[in-house]
């Protein structure tokens, strides 16, 4: 995602999208553990996309 994207998004939007990609990370990784991983680049990818939510919830409530 980019963050233009991410800056698109209400709070209870972000929240619902947070909580999607830690699903996803959290099944990505037991695939990795397992060995069934191809591409661990989309474990980095999916851990910044959480972080860029993350930073835009943090200034949309210190915004206001």
């Amino acid at each position: 995602m980019k963050i233009s994207e991410i800056r698109g998004l209400g709070i209870t939007e972000l929240q619902t999208k947070k909580s999607e990609l830690a699903e996803e990370l959290f099944r990505l990784k037991i695939r990795h553990a397992g060995g069934q991983l191809e591409s661990t680049a989309s474990l980095g990818r999916l851990r910044k996309d959480i972080a860029r939510i993350k930073t835009v919830m943090k200034e949309k409530e210190a915004a206001g």
